[in-house]
């Protein structure tokens, strides 16, 4: 078939695969443009005003923008090289540049601190939960959800320190416990003894609150928030702590006031502890309990409110609140644990760097009996609102101290200790010691010596002539009746007749250490001495004779080292008298009591020996004595030594003895005095007219037999020093 001309149509496949027909172009058409509007011209001033304001916003903007990220850099680098500068945290717990020291008594139970306590290292998470909910509750409830510084805590505490008048930086601080933490830590910087005086100046440097200090404590707790952890923190918190009554960290604050560890407190003792942090000495429970006790009640409230506690637990708290242990209670022994701590080693004690136990002869139960017996008789027999002061000692034979009272204050420490540092004119409280020269020279208690009037020529001076008390002669007595009596002039004729060098060589053996006077008034007690010096004198006598060193420190060791450093069993020292004339004297201390100046300090069914002495217009009363026990020595005055009004030794000052010993002695057996009236075995109760063997030299001299020259000057200063009083 031959091939048609004529056009085909397009097949499937062409429709398919061919491309379409691109469609005819549209005729454009050209619109007409707008004209621009032009631009509106702004009014001169105006205009000028706008763009400045627009450069001044963008310079502010583009200030704080770059400023904060200067301040943000600086900040960040600042705290991390604190990050970087810290120790390790264990290093941290434990800040004080000084030890302390513990005091136990004769049984081991402990009575007083000195410095600061650390108790040993805690940590959050041995503590006892109740007490880091209550510390973390009173200060710083967001304490695990910030970095460091809360501006919302902040922000309240200007407030309301605003609100009540104060500045913004005054009262509360909004500090949250890594700030305090930082605070404690004085940013780091360490005690230097050669910048700050004391520890105390240190702290107080530490606590300046200032607005540059603040940023510098903020920025240093966020470096302790890169460097520990959030229970890191609170271990040093926890550790250091102050929580009044010397007690550094919460473990040493637990033994302190409740004698337990702060792992075992409960929920009441857990908030006492946390509420001291506001305010630790004015809040110390032994301070004022009560007041304690309400702080804590506000912790419990924080405690429950923050879900620590439930509704019956704090109840329960609120219901049983904290009390102090029965170790803490006791605040008797502060003259004694002063008196301790200046007499043992200074580096051991006031100056210590390590943490000190001492054990030491007080007998609390002793103690108690006298701070008791004075303040019953200062309430019962003294007029309200004296000012007359008082003090006691009480010690063994040897002369380990079992009480002191320095004062009638005896709670507190650092008074003034009138039973230590008082001198003060021992009257006839020396004739013992005139007496002692007698009998171990061979004299005996039966022997005569004359009371009749006597005067010593004083060249340059004239007639000193003594007299006694009552103002009247007795003519030939024995040296018992003499003693018993207190008569001065038979003590000033036996101390002239048998040289008043020996009678000074004897009592410095008894250690009377203060200077002793040099004219004829030194018998009649014209020295001055301490009571401790001169119930320590008398412990010699009851011990036989033999001298003895007032000693209160027993044992001193390093807490956590059990061999000790120091120890001490006794104090007795060299034979001054013969034991046969140490108990004729006892046995004249003893007829003092039973019949003489002394009958105030008898005590029913026991023998007591003892000696009154009053100085000159009663400006000292004191009256010393012993049981076969115990010696005790009480004196009383005024500070500025005025004189007391109708006060002796054998009034006021034996009454106080006598309270005193009964307690003491009160449950104790009866212990028979070692003395006799002359040689052989010793009598408790010697018969009357003995036969005098001798008489005492009757003419005393200007110059003793030791040729001690007594001059003119020396003599008329003893007059002056009106020591011629009696009993």
């Amino acid at each position: 078939m031959a091939p048609s001309n004529k056009p085909r149509k397009p097949l499937v496949a062409d429709k398919r695969y061919s491309k379409p027909a691109k469609p005819a172009a549209k005729k454009a058409v050209k619109r007409k443009a707008k004209p621009k509007a032009a631009p509106k011209k702004q009014a001169g001033l105006f205009g000028w005003l706008k763009r400045l304001i627009k450069w001044a916003l963008w310079t502010i903007w583009s200030f704080i923008w770059r400023t904060g990220a200067v301040i943000t850099l600086l900040i960040v680098g600042s705290a991390s090289y604190y990050a970087a500068t810290l120790p390790d945290m264990e290093q941290l717990v434990d800040g004080r540049a000084r030890g302390s020291v513990t005091m136990s008594d004769r049984d081991g139970r402990t009575f007083a601190w000195r410095g600061d306590q650390f108790g040993g290292m805690v940590t959050a998470t041995t503590v006892s939960a109740h007490l880091k909910n209550a510390v973390v509750a009173t200060e710083d409830k967001r304490f695990y959800r910030h970095v460091g510084v809360s501006p919302r805590g902040i922000a309240s505490a200007v407030r309301i320190n605003l609100r009540e008048g104060r500045g913004p930086l005054s009262g509360n601080g909004g500090s949250t416990i890594t700030q305090q933490t930082a605070k404690l830590l004085c940013l780091g910087v360490p005690f230097d003894p050669n910048k700050w005086k004391s520890e105390t100046a240190y702290e107080a440097d530490c606590r300046r609150t200032t607005l540059w200090r603040k940023v510098k404590e903020a920025v240093f707790a966020l470096g302790m928030e890169i460097k520990y952890t959030k229970d890191d923190i609170l271990t040093v918190y926890l550790n250091r702590a102050y929580l009044g009554a010397g007690s550094r960290g919460f473990e040493a604050a637990a033994q302190r006031y409740f004698s337990k560890s702060a792992a075992m407190v409960n929920p009441a003792e857990a908030a006492m502890l946390a509420g001291l942090l506001k305010a630790p000495s004015t809040l110390a429970p032994t301070n004022n309990l009560q007041r304690s006790q309400d702080r804590a009640n506000l912790v419990i409230g924080l405690m429950e409110q923050q879900k620590y506690l439930t509704p019956i637990e704090a109840s329960l708290a609120r219901a049983t609140p904290a009390e102090l242990s029965q170790a803490a209670k006791r605040k008797s022994g502060g003259y004694f644990a002063d008196w301790v701590m200046d007499s043992g080693p200074e580096f051991f004690t006031r100056s210590t760097t390590e943490d000190v136990i001492i054990r030491t002869t007080l007998d609390q139960r002793m103690q108690t009996a006298a701070e008791e017996a004075l303040q019953y008789i200062f309430e019962e027999k003294v007029r309200e609102g004296s000012k007359a002061q008082a003090a006691i000692v009480v010690m063994s034979a040897d002369g380990a101290v079992r009480a002191m009272v320095g004062g009638r204050a005896t709670n507190g420490t650092g008074a003034f200790n009138r039973a230590t540092q008082a001198k003060r004119q021992a009257g006839s409280t020396f004739k013992p010691f005139v007496y002692a020269t007698a009998l171990d020279r061979g004299y005996t208690p039966e022997d005569v010596v004359l009371d009749e009037p006597l005067c010593i020529d004083i060249p340059g001076s004239g007639e000193w002539c003594p007299k006694n008390y009552a103002k009247e002669f007795k003519g030939q007595v024995t040296l018992t009746e003499a003693f018993k009596d207190s008569l001065n002039i038979p003590a000033v004729r036996i101390s002239e007749g048998l040289g008043r060098e020996r009678v000074r060589e004897i009592a410095q053996g008894f250690g009377i250490q203060s200077d002793l006077a040099a004219g004829p008034a030194l018998a009649l007690g014209a020295s001055e001495s301490t009571l401790i010096e001169m119930t320590g004198a008398y412990a010699g006598i009851l011990n036989g004779g033999s001298s003895v060193t007032p000693y209160g420190l027993i044992e001193l060791r390093v807490l956590g080292d059990d061999t000790p450093l120091m120890t001490q069993t006794g104090g007795i020292e060299d034979r001054v008298i013969s034991r046969e004339a140490a108990q004729q004297l006892t046995w004249m201390m003893y007829q003092t009591v039973e019949a003489g100046t002394g009958r105030r300090a008898r005590i029913e069914g026991r023998e007591i020996a003892g000696k009154t002495g009053t100085t000159q217009a009663a400006r000292d009363a004191w009256f010393i004595g012993f049981s076969g026990d115990y010696v005790a020595g009480v004196w009383m005055g005024y500070d500025d030594n005025t004189p007391l009004s109708g006060v002796t030794g054998s009034g006021l000052p034996a009454e106080i003895w006598h309270e005193t010993m009964r307690r003491i002695l009160e449950d104790l057996p009866a212990v028979p005095l070692p003395m006799q009236p002359s040689g052989g075995a010793p009598w408790s109760n010697p018969p009357r007219g003995s036969e005098l063997n001798r008489t005492i030299p009757q003419q005393p001299s200007s110059q003793n037999s030791d040729g001690f020259e007594a001059t003119a000057e020396n003599i008329l200063i003893d007059v002056l020093r009106g020591l011629l009083g009696g009993n």
